[in-house]
């Protein structure tokens, strides 16, 4: 009876934790914490395959940590952009939309597509047999999503 009482305090906890940071973040936070948790997986996963092959430098480690920098870098950019649109459109009385986020998720799907492809390739290099549906899926998503955000660009 007493492990059966932890097992719900546990359960009750991670769902509180789980529910606050909804509240707290919404959709986008949890799209956020999707990407962060694909890039650690990437950087370990790609790291376990450069230790596995007897590839592994710290010069490629440190330049794999300054790729994420850079992405870190381009979201915040994502979201700035995001939110001075948001700002100009709720101040131009003329255009009668609401706008919240657009460019950010965009942004952050298609890291997390390309995040997923990578710790695919990292698995195969470590052996895995990899689903080639699988590989061809994330490879048509990314470019849907690359291809859709460009054609409201060219109108």
């Amino acid at each position: 009876m007493e492990n059966n009482n932890v097992f719900l305090t546990v359960k009750a906890v991670i769902v509180g934790l789980c529910g606050a940071f909804g509240a707290a973040f919404g959709w986008l936070g949890w799209l956020v914490l999707a990407w962060v948790i694909c890039m650690i997986v990437d950087y370990i996963s790609g790291s376990a395959a450069a230790m596995q092959a007897g590839q592994w430098a710290s010069a490629q480690a440190r330049a794999g940590i300054w790729h994420k920098a850079g992405m870190i870098v381009v979201v915040i950019v994502a979201s700035l952009a995001d939110y001075v649109l948001a700002l100009v459109i709720t101040n131009i009385p003329t255009i009668p939309i609401t706008y919240t986020v657009l460019i950010l998720p965009v942004v952050l799907v298609w890291y997390i597509l390309t995040e997923l492809g990578s710790i695919l390739e990292n698995a195969a290099a470590m052996g895995a047999s990899v689903p080639e549906f699988l590989t061809k899926l994330l490879a048509a998503a990314k470019e849907k999503v690359e291809n859709t955000a460009g054609e409201d660009m060219d109108k």
